[in-house]
């Protein structure tokens, strides 16, 4: 009954995963609706929220929101606003965290050169199959070889996870400072709102009684 008509394809849903069909800022605007409507105190909403933002910065593709949701609890923060915050790393702006926490990152270790983003989701993306792939040499006749994975690790996932490590952090404190006021702001105008609509109630008997 509710199902759609004409069922998207692949081809649909992969486009939508990647640029949601109303755009980012309806997404983002949705969103952060969304996190200020959370029913739960503003400091643990921020403490989620910064969980999400720091974690999207780190090189951990994939697991952020489950690494954000363990960070989260672990400083009492809401699992649902990390969720929120690790959208800041979309893909529209993971291009620029990328290139800017491996750039940070390489030069805070000392280490010469630059790299572009096509170059460094590549060398994810190698490291990725080889990981996968000597997973299941392990368990059979295939041989072994993690040398590339050690030069991936060294080149660009240390420089990331320090480079994001700083970026993160500042993001994360900033979106901290600005979710408090944001939430409570529209906690204190939800509880006026709550008041006048209770008065009202309690003033309409009042009004029936006079007449």
């Amino acid at each position: 009954m509710f199902k759609r008509s004409k069922p998207r394809s692949y081809g649909q849903v992969a486009t939508e995963f990647v640029y949601p069909p109303g755009g980012f800022r309806r997404s983002t605007t949705y969103l952060w609706h969304r996190l200020r409507r959370l029913p739960d105190q503003p400091h643990r909403i921020a403490r989620g929220m910064a969980a999400g933002v720091f974690l999207s910065f780190s090189p951990l593709h994939g697991f952020h929101f489950i690494v954000a949701a363990l960070v989260s609890l672990a400083i009492r923060g809401n699992v649902l606003a990390a969720f929120v915050g690790t959208f800041t790393g979309n893909p529209l702006t993971t291009p620029f965290i990328a290139l800017a926490s491996v750039g940070l990152g390489r030069t805070l270790l000392g280490l010469p050169g630059d790299m572009s983003p096509q170059v460094i989701f590549r060398e994810f993306a190698h490291a990725t199959a080889e990981t996968w792939h000597n997973v299941i040499s392990a368990f059979g006749p295939g041989p072994t070889s993690w040398s590339g994975l050690s030069e991936f690790w060294h080149e660009i996932f240390l420089p990331y996870a320090a480079g994001g490590a700083v970026l993160g952090g500042v993001a994360a404190v900033a979106s901290y400072y600005l979710t408090i006021p944001v939430v409570r702001r529209y906690h204190r105008r939800k509880s006026l709102a709550m008041a006048k609509r209770i008065a009202r109630v309690q003033g309409a008997p009042d009004q029936d009684r006079r007449k």
